[in-house]
């Protein structure tokens, strides 16, 4: 699990500077998603949609330390405080320094006011654009929904001890229903009630594997779950399946018909998978979650040997400095190469692609600059926390 955790936040980081197209324009920095003007990197998403397995862990994680705690004799608002505490102590350095950053944006009147208005023509932000921008602030928007997972988990932990497996079964089909009333009655605003159906299904899918429920299950079903997710995902990402409703699919659909391919946000699309998510980001859980099951006994055994294991340890040391801080590296690169005449290409051209190499290179360096800067404000984590054994030494 810890290496799990490792890998999905490695991905995300990976993901979000692989996609990014640039855009520095009358005083704002802001980014788009490659996904939407390449053909075919939709199936990019399917694969590196990894916010399933992090919830995944994360379920796994909160019934984990829950059981800890009580067997401590420690109470549920302790329980919390302390998830609460790893969370915060990084983000809240994350926050104070970009609040300085903005007072001087502001005071110096660099750059454009962007939003939100907080009076007259004052903004809270200058230079960039709101967290779902994604630079430098578009980790915020899962920070915040994580926090209130944990908040609740001593509740999601209860009602897997009560209903067990028939809890995500009800998120699933909860998600189902709050599509089919979004988008058939025009009315966008119950698609939000999915934040809370997709999100948490694979974190309860992480409480049963923390108790050995879902360990158990035979190969077959896991092999069910990756067949069948991918399966439902082609044939809801398929416009063939929709035309049988005629023209009123495009008032479900606005502009596409059918649901989009894309498990991001493409920037392109009237409709997004991802936000708020749709029954489509639940299949990507379905079929990923399945897939590392298959996986496990072969992780289990790589995971001895000493150098999976170190990237492990060094990654979960410092999971939400690299989290939170990878997007201010990547606009601190923009701030070197742009005046170089890099990062100027507004489209999926050969010269955006053959730029990626020197954008992970320079945005690696200063993301390792800030880790060792920042990542002392992280408590650091054992190494077996989850249960993973160190590898043998010989």
């Amino acid at each position: 699990m810890d290496f799990l955790r490792a890998t999905s936040i490695v991905a995300v980081v990976f993901g979000h500077w692989f996609i990014s197209i640039n855009h520095w324009e009358g005083g704002v920095i802001r980014s788009t998603s490659a996904i939407g003007v390449t053909p075919g990197l939709w199936l990019f998403t399917w694969i590196f949609q990894v916010m399933p397995i992090f919830f995944f862990v994360g379920g796994f994680s909160n019934l984990v330390a829950y059981d800890s705690a009580r067997r401590k004799g420690e109470s549920t608002l302790t329980f919390i405080r302390g998830r609460l505490e790893r969370l915060l102590r990084p983000s809240i350095v994350f926050l104070g320094l970009w609040a300085l950053v903005q007072v001087v944006l502001h005071l110096a009147d660099v750059g454009a006011p962007t939003g939100p208005r907080l009076w007259g023509e004052t903004t809270l932000l200058r230079g960039m654009k709101p967290p779902g921008a994604t630079i430098p602030f578009g980790p915020l928007w899962f920070l915040a929904v994580y926090l209130v997972v944990v908040v609740i988990a001593p509740i999601t932990i209860r009602l897997h001890r009560r209903f067990g497996l028939w809890v995500p079964l009800a998120m699933a089909l909860g998600a189902a229903v709050v599509d089919l009333v979004a988008f058939s009655s025009g009315d966008r605003g119950w698609r939000w009630l999915n934040v809370g159906f997709v999100l948490l299904f694979p974190h309860q899918l992480g409480h049963a594997y923390a108790d050995g429920t879902f360990a158990a299950w035979p190969r077959r079903r896991f092999w069910a779950m990756v067949v069948g997710g991918l399966a439902a995902l082609v044939v809801l990402t398929t416009p063939w399946v929709f035309r049988l409703f005629s023209d009123a699919r495009f008032d479900w659909f606005p502009g596409i018909g059918h649901y989009p391919k894309s498990l991001l946000g493409t920037d392109v699309e009237a409709v997004s998978n991802a936000y708020p998510p749709t029954v489509c980001f639940l299949l990507g859980g379905v079929w990923t979650i399945g897939a590392v099951m298959l996986l496990k006994p072969r992780l289990d055994r790589w995971l001895q040997r000493e150098r999976p294991w170190r990237f492990t340890i060094v990654v979960n040391a410092r999971i939400m400095t690299l989290f939170l801080w990878h997007m201010t590296a990547f606009l601190l690169a923009l701030l070197v190469l742009w005046p170089l005449g890099f990062g100027r290409e507004q489209d999926s051209t050969a010269r955006f692609w053959l730029e990626k190499p020197l954008w992970f290179l320079v945005a690696g360096v200063i993301l390792l600059g800030l880790i060792a800067v920042f990542g002392r404000f992280e408590r650091g984590r054992k190494p077996t926390a989850t249960g993973i054994p160190p590898p043998a030494r010989e």
